[in-house]
């Protein structure tokens, strides 16, 4: 077969090459000695496409999606883009790598932690598990000998049931202290932790908590309760540098608000400034003076020993009222009061108002009046027994109380 030296000169049509040609140039393509364009080239076939659309109509192969042929030239060219391709993934991921290890030692020299050995099992683990490496491998990049990693997994292992069982010891205490913090925390829990031979310390005690989210966050908020723009009688201050030392020597009083779903109620309360301990209360739907006068009743009939109370409050009108300096005079307890709008003037009432309504969530809001109820007195009552309270060292308000020749540093002042 003669084929023309001008190929060019000579229109051809689909009809003027017979199947058995197209045949023939489809066998040598799919066979690899010719790319479709060669063949195209060789045969001085007409047309961009009319060797690729024979192939896609009788060939084998899905012609469809362009394919390297297999000629020697061919394979060569798609080495060498292959090669290009990985030197210059291998370039990247040696600036990577650069990179990664430069911030690593700038953290490292901030902080002063060995950010490169602080792996975990887990992550060998991981990478085992994918099939991205082996054990050997994965040990071999971080460092390591498979020996020091069945050390580490089983140290870790142990680290996490420790973990557990002071999670579980915390718990316990949170569901009577919802909010305690964690300094006091560690000292209810530590002869827990020396009697099941956990190594916890305070700090460590932060991190366990931090790391599972049982960090306690601090809330503000503020209602005024008091009212004293009145025209009733105001009494001088008569706690201000007065040194606080023995219990049942200054009272002090104060209103703070519990939300409920009809409105708000209003919780009284009398607690002694040496013991921190609450002496009374009383949880009314109103701002009246029968409230405090309840609270300070309750309060009477716990005294423990004779003699005269200073009772310290701010300028408020129930605590200014007939009938509550009436009740005062009858028992014997002499008025002091604030001179000024400022709270920190009954610094120690605030105090404990905030106590129970952060750490035993009283601001969280009740249904109704009872159930509101229901939780202060089992509040108040926790308050007094078991929570720790660094005014009386980290003793029990109740404790303090009864054991007034007890020798620890005090707030000697409340101001």
């Amino acid at each position: 077969m003669t084929y023309s030296s001008e190929p060019s000169k000579v229109r051809r049509s689909q009809r003027d090459y017979t199947l058995a040609f197209k045949l023939q140039v489809i066998s040598m393509v799919e066979s690899g000695q010719f790319t479709y364009k060669e063949a195209q080239s060789h045969f001085g076939i007409q047309g961009k496409s009319t060797v690729l659309n024979w192939l896609r109509k009788f060939g084998n192969l899905d012609w469809k999606i362009p394919i390297a042929m297999n000629t020697p030239e061919s394979k060569i060219k798609e080495l060498e883009a292959k090669l290009q391709k990985l030197e210059k993934e291998l370039k990247e991921e040696r600036l990577k790598r650069e990179m990664s290890e430069t911030i690593l030692e700038v953290a490292e020299e901030q902080f002063g932690i060995a950010i490169r050995k602080k792996y975990s099992p887990k992550q060998l683990k991981d990478l085992f598990r994918k099939k991205a490496v082996s054990l050997s491998e994965a040990c071999r990049l971080f460092g390591y000998s498979r020996q020091a990693y069945y050390k580490q997994k089983t140290s870790y292992r142990t680290h996490i049931t420790r973990q557990q069982d002071v999670v579980s010891m915390v718990i316990e205490k949170r569901m009577r202290m919802p909010r305690l913090g964690t300094r006091k925390l560690y000292h209810i829990l530590k002869e827990g932790f020396r009697s099941k031979h956990l190594k916890v310390g305070r700090d460590q005690l932060f991190h366990i908590l931090r790391v599972n989210h049982l960090l306690v966050r601090p809330r503000k908020s503020y209602h005024k309760t008091t009212n004293s723009k009145h025209w009733l009688k105001k009494h001088s201050n008569k706690v201000q540098s007065l040194k606080i030392i023995h219990p049942e020597q200054v009272w002090v009083a104060d209103i703070t608000y519990i939300p409920t779903k009809s409105g708000h109620n209003y919780l009284s309360l009398i607690t002694d400034a040496y013991s921190r301990k609450i002496m009374g209360y009383h949880l009314s739907e109103d701002l009246r003076t029968e409230g405090p006068l309840k609270a300070l009743k309750m309060a009477l009939s716990k005294r423990r020993l004779n003699g005269s109370i200073i009772h310290h409050s701010d300028r408020g009108l129930q605590y200014c009222s007939y009938e509550y300096q009436q009740l005062l005079q009858q028992n014997n307890l002499i008025t002091s009061m604030t001179e000024s709008y400022d709270p920190y003037q009954n610094a120690l009432a605030e105090r404990v108002n905030g106590i129970l309504k952060d750490e035993f969530n009283l601001e969280q809001g009740f249904k109704e009046h009872v159930q509101a109820l229901q939780v202060v007195k089992e509040s108040i009552h926790i308050y007094n027994t078991e929570r720790p309270h660094y005014g009386c060292n980290l003793n029990t308000p109740e404790f303090v109380h009864k054991n007034k020749s007890l020798e620890f540093q005090k707030l000697e002042t409340l101001m």
